[in-house]
């Protein structure tokens, strides 16, 4: 089997796991990450409806300079700043079957500093 092949059956298996456990609701939405090459998006999501209530990607933050790290943490703040705006206090965090880690825990992190608790 090709290892990209293999690690993205490993990572499936993993969210699959975590998601057997986690899931959102109308008062706590679940921030699912997505973690790309290039960029980091993040969702909130209502599973009860089926619903994304907000999303961001990296690459709304026009003009950023600095690492990947640092750009993960910029979008956490920007996805709770639309929470914000939806009323939305608290969430369920869905790492997406990545190791909570870099990017994904920086995402977390700024989530936290914009206001979101979880």
């Amino acid at each position: 089997m090709n290892i990209n092949k293999q690690k993205q059956a490993l990572r499936a298996r993993r969210h699959r796991r975590v998601r057997a456990r986690v899931s959102g609701t109308v008062s706590a939405p679940r921030l699912c990450v997505f973690r790309g090459l290039r960029t980091v998006y993040a969702q909130l999501i209502d599973d009860s409806k089926g619903v994304t209530l907000a999303s961001a990607y990296s690459k709304e933050l026009k003009d950023f300079k600095g690492t990947k790290t640092e750009e993960a943490m910029a979008l956490g703040k920007l996805i709770a700043e639309k929470a914000k705006a939806l009323k939305i206090e608290a969430v369920v965090f869905d790492r997406g079957g990545y190791l909570y880690h870099g990017r994904v825990k920086a995402l977390a992190d700024g989530a936290r500093e914009g206001g979101l608790k979880f």
